[in-house]
């Protein structure tokens, strides 16, 4: 028993050990082991305060899930900080010694950390403006997807293909962004349609229409629309306004099926689609003909 004693005394004495000064202040061992440690727990904490706030306190109310979302991220972060200024106190770091390391701070940020504080204050931005929220399917350059989730660094967007893109906060903040969904779920999709001269058009119009009231995941209300839009060099070109609510996120799905449904359609009705032509003029004159032996 007496041998325990000794040893817990030389463990007492390794942690008080002191490992540098900071102000009036020794760091010591145990000053480093303590920090560490409430600092996980405060990060884990934190996270358990904003997924609560956001799924059970907020879940009770009318306020849309990426509010909710929205509002436990933000709440995280401020207890967050709290947090870290009580443990750095409790801990015996005193804050006006740090103003030298928050000068280097500073000044790293300024020339090494310029994107990862840009990414981090437009991470903010869109929690509290909310230009986009979880759900919506939205268009960043190439990236084409559905928000599934919105971090302080980046947003993840995830494709028709199951693949999750990682776009860093900045690129939504400065770029345009399409938000295919920001209002409502309704979207109006445009299909071109070409047919030979010669055609009934008002035939092509019935055509057309059908095809669009035909297909369920066409909205009758805003009613699809078929415009004649111009005069071609090898057609006549139509477009069919079609509203839907159902295939917001795949929206290619239903112009393959419109497409589907529009050539079956033009082929029972014997409406020929155009392809490219072009007149070719000979000149007169004597072409000379040699006979191959």
């Amino acid at each position: 028993m007496q041998q325990i004693h000794m040893w817990l005394d030389r463990f007492v004495e390794q942690l008080a050990i002191p490992l540098f000064r900071l102000g009036k202040n020794e760091v010591t061992v145990w000053t480093v082991l303590s920090f560490t440690l409430l600092l996980f727990f405060l990060v884990y904490v934190t996270r358990r305060i904003g997924r609560w706030i956001s799924e059970r306190l907020l879940g009770r109310t009318k306020i849309d899930p990426a509010a909710r979302y929205a509002i436990g991220k933000v709440s995280q972060y401020v207890v967050l900080i709290l947090g870290f200024i009580i443990i750095l106190q409790s801990v015996g770091i005193d804050l006006t010694t740090l103003n030298i390391l928050a000068g280097a701070v500073g000044i790293g940020v300024g020339f090494g950390l310029q994107n990862i504080a840009n990414n981090l204050i437009s991470g903010l931005i869109i929690l509290f403006e909310r230009p986009i929220k979880i759900g919506d399917r939205i268009q960043v350059n190439d990236v084409h997807g559905a928000v599934t989730k919105i971090g302080t660094r980046s947003t993840t967007v995830l494709t028709n293909d199951n693949i999750a893109i990682i776009v860093p906060n900045s690129k939504i903040i400065s770029e345009n962004v399409v938000n295919w969904s920001h209002n409502d779920e309704n979207v109006r999709i445009r299909i071109p349609v070409s047919v030979a001269y010669g055609s009934d058009v008002r035939k092509v119009e019935q055509l057309l229409l059908a095809v669009a009231h035909g297909n369920r995941d066409v909205l009758p209300d805003p009613a699809p629309t078929v415009r004649f839009l111009a005069f071609g060099d090898s057609g006549l070109h139509f477009e069919i306004l079609a509203w839907t609510m159902t295939l917001t996120h795949r929206k290619g799905k239903l112009i393959s099926d419109l497409n589907f449904a529009i050539y079956e359609s033009l082929k029972r009705n014997n409406i020929e689609i155009p392809f490219p032509q072009r007149d070719l003029h000979i000149r007169s004159g004597e072409l000379p003909i040699r006979q191959m032996q």
